[in-house]
């Protein structure tokens, strides 16, 4: 089985292994206590934050340990908010964040404050301009990951701080999926991170807090992690975590080489093995281990499913492997495709034979996948016959090839129909169709209308626009060739 989903969870690192066992022997007893037990565990969480604040690039007195990175996150913002209410209650973020950013933010908002979300261009990166034309003088906090869990794109930071540190706002770096590769460049204020990132154990996250920045904590006070993450510390997780990060760190160099090799084959072999292909993210400046790209006239749950039946571990942001049916996020503010995902986020020493291997299975499951949903005349850019759309679709859409109210082009009933039916069922019709005539979808999955947009992109046609409907929307396309 080939593990192929790093950015969610990397497999524990040996050195993470070792020290954890080790320390379940010695790091039992409660630090905050004199007897010799206790100096022993103080000893080794000491050593741990040291370790931990050097490769983050902060004092050791500046950083934090929590139950979670996700913990670090809402703690972060929630503090640092707190502090600087007296300047006002307007937060940034980018369109990009991670979900527990996002839940911060809609939290903040709910509660009175206001928010800023900032767009991202199609390779998933936000401009450094944007945020500074963001900044007001009531801005309390600014959020910006350091690099894309999704799509693995790096973000201008040290732009951005810049431009915060001049207008006197801390920023706030999620820097969890940049960690294992270096320091976070530039001017930051607070930075959270997560071990099971970069190989440690599950349940330890860190916050860093630059001396100076205003920062109340939340809740009941605790005299423990400086009163920023209350309750018990656990000492073998953290030390455990803190080793690997070192450890990780020291194979840093060599190993981003490798797999920035390896993915830039995957970004390079899979358009031509496999049509309909879009790879989306940053060609350049992006992750060294993770590529995504999307497959048109894909089912994603079904496609994860057969590649995990081939031995494969992947991710995906596809609405259709999602129990909200919403498209990612992340997909949505790129405006890209966003049926048939697919992120491969190799760990560290992923063998070049299982990326080949991939390479060469890819094909024939997307092939199979499409063939199931009848997708194959889809596929290929051929046009069925408007009574053969509405026959032969794998989701029957009776009212394919309609004629639209006054003439005006076939009309395509995908309602009720999830991705990447819609899509499907538009490819088939649009050669029904004269140059210059209409396609109009009809769709209320929520995907189509990012999906309907990206597939007119890809094939040369003309994306009119979306109008209202009785039901869902009508996505209007003009056949261009």
């Amino acid at each position: 089985m080939s593990y192929f989903d790093a950015a969610s969870s990397a497999p524990l690192h040996p050195v993470a292994r070792q020290a954890l066992l080790a320390s379940l022997d010695e790091g039992w007893a409660d630090p905050a206590r004199l007897y010799r037990e206790g100096r022993r565990a103080r000893l080794l969480l000491d050593a741990a934050r040291e370790a931990a604040a050097e490769a983050v690039g902060c004092r050791p007195d500046e950083l934090v340990f929590t139950p979670s990175g996700t913990h670090a996150v809402h703690t972060g913002i929630a503090g640092a908010l707190a502090g600087r209410r007296r300047v006002g209650d307007h937060l940034i973020v980018s369109a990009v964040e991670h979900s527990s950013v996002l839940h911060s933010a809609e939290a903040h908002e709910s509660g009175g404050g206001s928010v800023t979300r900032i767009p991202v261009l199609r390779t998933g990166a936000v401009e450094a301009a944007a945020y500074e034309r963001g900044l007001r003088a009531d801005t309390a906090l600014a959020c910006l990951q350091s690099a894309n869990h999704e799509v693995g794109t790096e973000q201008p930071v040290a732009a951005v701080a810049d431009a915060c540190r001049a207008a006197g706002v801390p920023l706030l770096v999620d820097a969890a999926q940049s960690l294992p590769w270096r320091p976070v460049e530039g001017d930051w204020s607070l930075l959270t991170g997560s071990a099971h990132k970069w190989g440690g154990p599950s349940g330890v996250g860190l916050l860093a807090v630059r001396k100076g920045v205003r920062f109340a904590p939340g809740g009941p006070a605790d005299e423990r992690e400086a009163g920023r993450s209350p309750g018990y510390e656990n000492i073998p997780a953290i030390v455990a975590s803190a080793a690997a990060l070192r450890a990780v760190r020291a194979e840093a160099a060599a190993e981003a080489a490798r797999l920035r090799e390896l993915t830039e084959r995957i970004r390079a072999r899979v358009p031509k093995l496999v049509p309909d292909v879009e790879v989306v993210g940053d060609p350049v400046r992006r992750l060294p281990g993770v590529v995504t790209f999307s497959c048109l006239y894909v089912d994603g749950e079904t496609l994860l499913h057969e590649l995990d039946r081939a031995g494969f571990s992947v991710s995906s942001g596809s609405s259709c492997t999602s129990s909200t049916l919403t498209p990612s996020h992340v997909l949505k503010a790129m405006g890209v495709l966003s049926e048939g995902n697919v992120r491969v986020s190799l760990p560290a020493g992923t063998p070049a034979e299982e990326v080949e291997r991939f390479l060469d299975v890819l094909p024939g499951v997307v092939a199979a996948v499409r063939e199931t949903l009848g997708a194959s005349a889809g596929a290929s850019g051929a046009a069925a016959t408007g009574a053969g759309a509405a026959g032969t679709g794998a989701a029957g859409t009776g009212a394919a090839g309609a004629p639209a109210g006054g003439g005006d082009g076939l009309v395509v009933d995908a309602l009720g129909r999830r991705c990447p039916i819609p899509v499907i069922e538009l490819a088939k019709a649009i050669g029904d169709v004269p140059v210059g005539g209409t396609v109009r979808v009809l769709a209320d999955d929520e995907a189509a209308r990012l999906d309907i947009p990206a597939w007119c992109e890809m094939r040369g046609q003309e994306y009119v626009g979306e109008e209202p409907a009785d039901r869902g929307s009508a996505y209007l396309v003009r056949r261009v060739s």
